[in-house]
């Protein structure tokens, strides 16, 4: 990649507009699942994956299976995306109503 095709990627990836959410790490083999909230949902999985790999992840639970099952064996679903409208604190509020509404319907851990 060329110097003008990184500064393209770079300006494309400072213009995309964030999309919080909620969103759900799947292990396949256990079927144990984790819920948890982010401002931006698209870059969630590279960051907990990232950190799984280094066996730095702060929930015991979700690093042990990560281990045992290796990465595979895990997926990333996006379950809610919320309206960009809402001010910061009112979304802060409904991501953590939402992850609530959502650990308690699918039997999740909250991460």
């Amino acid at each position: 990649m060329d110097r003008d095709q990184r500064k393209a990627a770079g300006a494309t990836y400072r213009e995309r507009k964030p999309v919080a959410g909620i969103y759900a790490v799947v292990c396949r083999p256990s079927g144990q699942r984790w819920i948890g909230r982010a401002l931006d949902v698209s870059t969630v999985q590279n960051r907990l994956w990232f950190t799984s790999r280094q066996g730095g992840y702060p929930h015991a639970t979700l690093q042990a299976a990560w281990n045992q099952h290796g990465p595979d064996a895990f997926s990333l679903d996006i379950i809610e995306r919320l309206d960009d409208e809402a001010l910061g604190y009112v979304r802060d509020g409904l991501l953590k109503n939402r992850l609530s509404h959502w650990c308690s319907t699918l039997a999740a851990e909250a991460i």
